[in-house]
């Protein structure tokens, strides 16, 4: 061959791996390599997508060329000819991305037939039901994969001519010619080309960028295609496929898990087109393709050291395995099966680690039910996807995303999902459906997201003219209030009471093995005393920032917060204060007792006044309208704020001052441990404000008595990190807070931007991700590293830290690490994440990069 590789044989050696071949291609080649029952095939790579891609949908030089010689080389192998009317050679086309997408792009069976071919396949094999079937699937997956005809109207067809193949093949092709203006194409050669067309074409439609949106998988991926001899699993009572794991994904039990069905293919598994029966079955039907299989998934978890998902076809009692992949399971499951391959020495513990998607934790910390509670399931399905959800019932995905960007909890009801779904799923806090199994498109894609889902509920009917749903008989619209569980399987009529769930034995000794590894310590965001012991269980190793402007919230002290702003002068201001000093207090010595013997940072009061101001239409007279209005801003997040307020009144940070440090005394004579407290000064941008309140800081603690504590401030303008040099020279700690700098960098406003211009920025590609989810690396990046290096020019050692949000993101985590950062912090529930993300950050910089196998 000459010029670019696009194409490689399934037995042919390559340096590309997964990236060039895709997981499904590799999986393939490796499985021929070792020795494994696999069809013939080969696989055109991703360089020939982003190839198509780039030049606006032509084939790139030298494709064709290359197929059509692996085309002759699979002839020879499988001693039939593609096109040949008496015995074809029949192939499927199925997309395979480097990074698993379920469901998310396009596959066609059967790839080859046409009408003379059917009829000669009919007489070769002596069975025409088969011949026929497998000719109007074809017509079928290419009609509506390549052409676009909507599904509907072939099942419509299949439903009214069911028990006479020939009068579904006439009426599919009708279908075709109607929607297309011409008759479905005979030539098994222009049927290929154009079917690889359309597995490209799939890698960019809305279902797969709204998947590929919600996992941060790259846009410039591109997707390969293999092209795989069809083994047909439809040939009779001696023929079947099925999919099966070796562990289970939802638990991570080891044993035997997985479904099959006889006489069928593989596209009527995933899309539960029939309910699958336990994959065990298949041991009284098919016994030695049934111990090959057996024997086969143990090799294959042993070669790949990781729990695998294996789809494969059983043609006349003969095993072929069509896929291997690292399977996606729960987060409960990631853990133990890692920790039990740890102990089974399989892997390592730092392997085990690297493993772990650290977002993929957060479903372990989503609420369930609550054991006291009483309730009755009016249903059963199949216990598809752990964890509880109530909401609303939606029938379509259209609907459940519009009425959840009202904020409205909904649970999304179909016969089945599709891929065409996923916006809805994504949307939904969880997912039932009527049909399918535990391999269903709606359980696969529901694990993954960490969204409880029940599937196959056999006693669900819908009726999507009235709207309306029944189970078990009893009838309910669209809006009634339901409660699944995924854990159970079980369906509740109305809202049943959920409760956080415990973190178990796994996830701790996954975190304590990450704990060994990171060299970053996690702190949490807490602004009460039961938010500080929630993050204390979760395993923060303090407070990294505690808002204080969060408790002056509560209705029995905004109205004092209000005298306070109102107050027209210096001694009605402190009278005010004087009476929400206890208050303070009171909340300091909660939060320091519940994080004993660890760090303690209290931002001083800063968010704009206007927050606290009552409406206009509540004044009681001229003189407080003139008030409020004279305290109102254009834009008040670049007001009057942070520690521009504490020099305008000063007064407002000594009583804070004053009530911090009482509260650390209150501690330290209570339990005889001082508290390691830190006091922040909120948006400072010049040296000489944070040295004026640095003296007012420490002479307000002077009048208080004898106590240790720091003094530092938040960097979050652009120009304190520029100037983080003299900064420094009077601070002892610096905290990034990475919400604040990522509005004042960019010139966005995170209220106005999100669900406006930014929406519009992720979807048409101007940004890959949300700035204030993952952090900016290489603007606002760039800025904290110049402040920690301008910092730390003039103080080695000063303290540095994260509290935006960011400070639980993995991505962000690992910039923060290769700052050198002292610490990161996050909401409580986001701990856990952080701790495992801080090291596998730790683990990428000795050389051992995060496979994350669990989304």
């Amino acid at each position: 061959m000459s010029g670019e590789r696009y194409v490689y044989g399934f037995d042919e050696p390559t340096e590309g791996g997964r990236e060039l071949l895709g997981g499904k291609g590799i999986g393939l080649a490796e499985m021929t390599q070792l020795g494994v029952p696999v069809p013939a095939g080969f696989t055109i790579t991703t360089d020939a997508c982003r190839a198509y891609m780039a030049s606006g949908g032509d084939l790139p030089d030298g494709l064709e060329a290359q197929v059509d010689e692996h085309l002759i080389r699979l002839q020879e192998a499988s001693g039939k000819r593609f096109g040949d009317p008496e015995d074809p050679l029949l192939v499927s086309v199925r997309s395979g991305a480097s990074v698993s997408m379920p469901g998310m792009m396009d596959t066609i069976l059967n790839l080859g037939l046409n009408d003379e071919a059917t009829e000669g396949l009919a007489s070769r094999t002596g069975n025409p039901k088969f011949a026929r079937d497998s000719y109007r699937r074809l017509i079928q997956m290419y009609g509506e994969v390549v052409e676009g005809i909507e599904g509907h109207r072939f099942e419509d067809a299949l439903a009214k001519h069911a028990d006479d193949l020939p009068a579904v093949i006439e009426a599919y092709k009708q279908i075709y010619q109607e929607e297309t203006g011409r008759p479905f194409p005979q030539d098994a050669k222009e049927q290929l080309g154009r079917a690889v067309r359309a597995v490209f074409d799939s890698w960019n439609t809305p279902r797969a960028k709204a998947y590929r949106r919600y996992n941060d998988i790259p846009d410039d991926l591109g997707t390969a295609v293999n092209v795989v001899q069809m083994v047909f699993g439809n040939k009779g009572e001696q023929s079947g496929t099925g999919v099966a794991f070796t562990r289970d994904p939802s638990t991570g039990e080891a044993g035997l898990y997985g479904e099959f069905l006889a006489d069928a293919q593989g596209e009527d598994v995933v899309a539960g087109i029939r309910t699958p029966e336990p994959l065990e079955r298949m041991h009284d039907r098919l016994p030695e393709a049934y111990d090959e299989f057996l024997d086969t998934m143990r090799r294959l978890e042993e070669h790949y050291r990781d729990m695998q998902d294996i789809e494969f076809t059983v043609e006349d009692g003969k095993l072929y395995l069509l896929q291997t992949r690292s399977a996606k399971r729960t987060a409960a499951a990631a853990l133990k099966c890692v920790v039990d391959m740890v102990d089974e020495r399989l892997i390592s513990r730092e392997e085990a680690v690297a493993r772990i998607d650290p977002a993929q934790l957060d479903q372990l910390l989503h609420p369930r039910i609550d054991p006291s509670s009483t309730y009755e399931a009016v249903a059963t399905g199949l216990n598809a996807s752990p964890g509880a959800a109530s909401g609303a019932i939606v029938f379509e995905a259209d609907t459940a995303e519009d009425r959840a960007k009202e904020g409205e909890a909904v649970i999304l009801v179909r016969w089945e999902t599709t891929p065409d779904d996923i916006h809805g799923m994504i949307a939904a806090q969880g997912i039932l459906t009527a049909h399918g199994g535990m391999t269903s498109h709606a359980a696969v894609v529901a694990r993954g997201m960490g969204k409880p889902c029940v599937a196959g509920c056999d006693a669900l009917s819908l009726d999507l003219e009235e709207r309306t749903a029944s189970l078990n008989g009893t009838t309910l619209k669209e809006g009634d209030t339901i409660t699944i569980d995924g854990g159970t399987g079980d369906v509740i009529v109305g809202e049943v009471t959920l409760i956080p769930p415990d973190i178990n034995e796994d996830f701790e000794t996954v975190l304590g093995w990450a704990d060994a590894l990171r060299r970053l310590k996690v702190r949490a965001n807490a602004d009460t005393p039961d938010d500080a012991a929630k993050a204390r269980e979760f395993g923060a190793e303090g407070i990294g920032l505690c808002r204080t402007e969060h408790m002056f919230m509560a209705d029995d002290r905004l109205p004092v917060v209000r005298e306070m702003i109102m107050a027209f002068s210096e001694d009605e201001r402190r009278n005010a204060l004087d009476r929400l000093l206890p208050h303070q207090q009171s909340d300091f010595e909660g939060i320091f007792e519940a994080m004993a013997g660890l760090p303690v940072t209290i931002r001083l009061l800063d968010p704009p006044l206007h927050e606290f101001l009552p409406p206009l239409e509540d004044a009681t007279d001229d003189r407080m309208r003139s008030r409020i209005r004279a305290l109102r801003e254009s834009n008040p997040m670049l007001g009057t704020r942070g520690c521009r307020l504490g020099l305008m009144f000063p007064e407002i940070y000594e009583m804070q001052v004053r009530a911090i440090i009482r509260a650390a005394i209150a501690v330290r004579e209570r339990t005889g441990d001082p508290p390691l407290v830190e006091i922040m000064h909120p948006l400072v941008g010049f040296r000489e404000e944070l040295h004026r309140l640095r003296a007012l800081t420490l002479a307000t603690a002077a009048d208080e008595g004898e106590i240790e504590f720091l003094v530092g401030t938040m960097i979050e303008l652009p120009r304190a990190c520029i100037r983080a040099d003299e900064i420094a020279e009077e601070a002892d700690f610096f905290s990034f807070g990475t919400n604040d700098l990522t509005q004042t960098a960019l010139g966005f406003s995170r209220d106005d931007a999100e669900g406006k211009f930014l929406t519009h920025y992720l979807q048409d590609g101007v940004l890959e991700r949300n700035p204030f989810e993952t952090l900016d690396q290489s603007g606002v990046g760039d800025l904290m590293e110049i402040a920690v290096e301008r910092g730390r020019s003039v103080k080695p050692d000063i303290k540095m830290g994260i509290c935006g949000e960011h400070g639980g993101e993995p991505a962000s985590v690992a910039f923060c690490h290769s700052l050198d950062l002292d610490y990161v912090s996050c909401s409580p529930f986001r701990v856990p994440l952080a701790r495992l993300a801080a090291a596998q950050a730790a683990l990428s910089e000795s050389g051992v990069e995060a496979v994350v196998v669990g989304g």
